[in-house]
């Protein structure tokens, strides 16, 4: 599933592209990835232009005229392409499921080959709601050392599972999770609450930099992921942990281990992440 850094690596992508762009027409190819009617949709936002493209958590999201916000939810399997102009041939999306026409004749596509992904056309204040109840975005300053140890000391959860609650910490996924416990050193079962201060401090800082360094390399392909100009990202050779069971750990060289809890899979090194403490959420 994309996470923070491929969302924010398509955003930075689009900008070029739409940014100022009028929507003057949308083919609906696959209604199931809309929350209303094709035809309710397609009148919400056909006249409105692109102020800006940005993201919220794992959200592509489009601030339009209009007082509306078109809000992309990628889901597992998600990308949005511009094109000069329709694509056709080899270079057409497998699976599209959206298609936007602009006013100077380029298409942007929503392709989604699981279709596990949302699009919507939302009011300005139903946005703002919505985003008011995800947590922090974790390379913004209000998401400080001290902010998540008080959040960890609250929970019995794993620390791995608590990281995945988008009300806690919005656009972290399983994939840099499990890197940033590795980089910290935390087991990823360790309930919440028994992550001291000193760890916690310790696991904001790898958080911020696993973050930084995958969206630097254009986010993590594993299977469907790519850029907003097709590309895969690159991030996914410098993994230490996430897919890599039964290899050698980078720093110590003990076997990863892959061990699965909340109906997730968890990666980490036994050698370097020691004082597992729970299994499950308690």
């Amino acid at each position: 599933m994309p996470e923070l850094p491929e969302a924010e690596t398509i955003v930075r992508g689009l900008r070029p592209h739409v940014v100022g762009r009028e929507v003057t027409g949308v083919e609906i190819l696959h209604a199931d990835v809309l929350r209303v009617a094709s035809s309710a949709f397609t009148q919400a936002i056909s006249g409105l232009t692109i102020r800006s493209v940005e993201r919220r958590g794992k959200n592509v999201v489009m601030p339009l005229t209009g007082d509306r916000v078109l809000a992309v939810n990628l889901g597992m399997t998600g990308k949005l392409l511009p094109f000069p102009a329709h694509p056709v041939g080899g270079r057409a999306p497998t699976h599209p499921a959206v298609r936007f026409e602009l006013d100077d004749g380029s298409v942007l596509v929503f392709d989604d080959t699981r279709r596990f992904g949302t699009v919507e056309c939302l009011e300005t204040a139903r946005w703002r709601e919505r985003s008011g109840r995800m947590g922090p975005e974790p390379l913004g300053s209000a998401f400080t050392a001290r902010r998540l140890y008080e959040g960890l000391r609250q929970s019995r959860s794993p620390i791995r599972s608590w990281l995945l609650d988008q009300r806690k910490v919005a656009g972290v996924g399983n994939i840099y999770a499990n890197e940033a416990l590795y980089l910290a050193g935390i087991d990823p079962r360790r309930p919440a609450r028994q992550v001291d201060a000193e760890e916690a401090a310790r696991l904001q800082r790898a958080l911020r930099r696993v973050l930084r360094n995958a969206i630097r390399q254009g986010g993590t392909t594993l299977r469907d992921y790519r850029t907003a100009e097709g590309d895969k990202g690159q991030y996914g050779s410098a993994l230490g942990v996430y897919g890599r069971a039964g290899e050698p750990c980078l720093r110590c060289g003990t076997a990863v281990e892959r061990v699965v809890f909340g109906n997730r899979s968890a990666f980490l090194c036994p050698t370097c992440q020691p004082g597992q403490t729970g299994t499950g959420d308690l």
